[in-house]
């Protein structure tokens, strides 16, 4: 099956060590990032800066005398007539003529915020991504599809705000389940290019029973009336899925809960080894995956199935 070529380069050093000793280091990392996160949570605790209104074009009389500021320039200096980048109709946008990203959101999991992105952020944005924001749910929403809700209009004050169109995700844990519910059942997809999940309960998961007191927890179980809603045919979804998922993680009961396996949708899911559900979205490698994944959208067009990067 062809792979997209960071699928054979992620994390292959975990291929070689025992399982045990596999667990014991996914435990210590987990641990180290639980205790980071921990410190940074209170930066992520307010809202993210909605993105800057749209600028408004020039008035008709500005553009005018632009245009006739330039012509006369032109014939003070003798060029009159001559071509330029201007005279030859060359865009002159900013980034013209370089590779232009699609905006990114990031959703954060349950009870969490947008500080366990700050890695994954930096890592965009030194890497030629302009724009990259992140949503906060309030951690008292007790709705996912409240949450999406909110998902919907937030996607609308980017588009409104960069002119793009479209946008890519990346949704941890329940940010993924989020995403999706948005995508599926509240007409996302015309919105929403790809979407990235990592370690995302895409079938329920039965960790911590206990739990289930929050109604939260209780819409990612298996038997929730939101699993059931996203199992639902999608003949027509035009966005592209990509599902990160670990062998351990081990708040993903069981495991292979996180891949994406629905019939209607283009997903191709990701086996990555020695990684945790925290480290996810904090792990160097698995950022260089979510950045290849997507700028190869094109690529993976129509592409479905599985992959492993063991």
């Amino acid at each position: 099956m062809r792979a997209l070529p960071f699928l054979c380069t992620l994390l292959r050093p975990c291929a070689l060590v025992r399982p045990s000793a596999a667990l014991l280091r996914s435990t210590v990392l987990e641990l180290a990032i639980l205790t980071a996160h921990v410190l940074m949570y209170p930066t992520g605790m307010t809202q993210e800066r909605r993105p800057p209104p749209p600028p408004l074009p020039p008035a008709p009389t500005e553009a005018r005398d632009t245009r006739e500021t330039r012509e006369a320039r032109e014939v003070l200096e003798g060029r009159e007539g001559q071509e330029g980048p201007e005279a030859a109709g060359a865009d002159d946008t900013p980034g013209a003529g370089n590779v232009t990203h699609l905006p990114v959101l990031l959703l954060h999991g349950f009870i969490d915020n947008r500080s366990v992105f700050l890695l994954l952020r930096r890592s965009l944005l030194r890497n030629g991504w302009r724009h990259v924001w992140s949503l906060n749910y309030s951690p008292l929403t007790c709705d996912l599809r409240t949450a999406a809700t909110l998902l919907a209009r937030h996607v609308e004050e980017v588009c409104a705000a960069t002119g793009h169109e479209r946008v890519d995700m990346v949704g941890h844990s329940l940010g993924g389940l989020v995403a999706r519910y948005y995508i599926q059942r509240l007409g996302g997809d015309a919105r929403v290019r790809t979407l990235v999940t990592l370690g995302t309960p895409h079938g329920g998961t039965r960790v911590a029973p206990l739990m289930s007191a929050h109604p939260l927890v209780r819409q990612m179980r298996p038997d929730s009336d939101v699993i059931a809603e996203l199992a639902e045919p999608a003949p027509h979804c035009a966005t592209q899925f990509i599902g990160f998922w670990s062998d351990l993680d081990q708040i993903m009961v069981p495991v292979e809960t996180a891949r994406i396996d629905h019939p209607d949708l283009m997903a191709r899911n990701v086996r990555v080894s020695g990684v945790g559900h925290l480290a996810l979205p904090v792990h160097g490698a698995v950022a260089a995956g979510i950045r290849q994944a997507l700028t190869t959208e094109e690529a993976m067009a129509g592409a479905r199935g599985a992959a492993s990067v063991a």
